[in-house]
């Protein structure tokens, strides 16, 4: 049996060197009201992840998984059961798999039918490539060049 999607990463504080992979915890808005949904007052999850820090970034602008910071990354699904997404529609993650030929994946692009040219992915986290490109409405083509 899986997870449902009820799912978060953990900042290196809670993660405990993974010791904390595979527990529960309960979540809950408490400090920001404008963004949590009445009726809604708590969320549990499944940690199933490593957030990994960002330290070129400032842990209050960005760097949400720097240490000491206690921070749950959570599956968008299981966020909007208890808030309201006002995010960044332009932010898009991918995980490369199932790669043909040896070696490593060193470089990924994606491209839109419309206006986005082939862009430059920069890597997130092992196989998981990021851009801030605006793909909204695009039907999307991906390479990994060689």
């Amino acid at each position: 049996m899986g997870y449902d999607l009820n799912v978060a990463a953990l900042s290196s504080t809670l993660f405990n060197s993974g010791q904390k992979c595979g527990a529960c915890f309960e979540i809950k808005c408490i400090n920001s009201p404008e963004w949590y949904k009445r009726g809604q007052p708590f969320l549990i999850v499944t940690a199933i992840d490593h957030c990994p820090p960002n330290y070129d970034l400032p842990s209050d602008n960005g760097g949400w998984c720097n240490a000491p910071r206690v921070h749950f990354d959570l599956a968008k699904p299981a966020y909007l059961q208890i808030a309201e997404y006002k995010g960044n529609p332009y932010v898009n993650l991918v995980q490369v798999s199932n790669v043909g030929g040896a070696g490593n994946v060193i470089s990924v692009q994606v491209k839109g039918d419309d206006k986005l040219r082939w862009t430059k992915m920069t890597r997130n986290w092992g196989q998981k490539w990021q851009t801030d490109a605006m793909l909204v409405g695009e039907d999307l083509t991906s390479r990994v060049p060689s």
